[in-house]
């Protein structure tokens, strides 16, 4: 069975993120416009309040809206971000990103990130804008096939 073109994307990305590796991300789900991301919550990840750094959620939504608006096959770069923090989170709780599509036109993309705990609860609201760049992921004569 082949990979779809979101997938290729991702891993692709995701291969040479080193990043979003060291963050433990999982992927839990994707297809075009749309990611949804899983992690654990480590000590070194937290600050002098014993709780995690701002900066953690924050790049883990990131990763979510990066792989969601690079997924329809053109470079998509981040041009504006923002995130409210709602809760704090400690040390052994796991966190889900779902990226979703809000807006999509030739030149930019709108996306909301929705950072939830174990329970469910929103910890964090991010949203992003990206320029969609000329460049394909894979031109044509590059295309992957598995």
């Amino acid at each position: 069975m082949s990979k779809s073109l979101a997938t290729q994307i991702i891993d692709e990305m995701y291969e040479n993120d080193a990043f979003s590796q060291w963050l433990g991300i999982e992927r839990l789900n994707e297809r075009t416009g749309y990611c949804k991301l899983g992690m654990t919550i480590r000590v070194e990840m937290t600050n002098g309040f014993g709780i995690a750094h701002g900066g953690i959620s924050f790049s883990f939504a990131d990763s979510a809206f990066a792989f969601a608006s690079n997924s329809h096959g053109r470079k998509a770069v981040s041009v504006e971000t923002s995130i409210s923090h709602t809760k704090s989170l400690k040390v052994g709780d796991y966190i889900t990103a779902e990226a979703t599509e809000e807006h999509l036109s030739y030149k930019l993309g709108i996306y909301s990130v929705c950072v939830r705990n174990q329970i469910n609860e929103i910890v964090a609201l991010f949203k992003g804008t990206v320029y969609r760049t000329s460049k394909e992921w894979f031109p044509l004569e590059e295309k992957k096939s598995y």
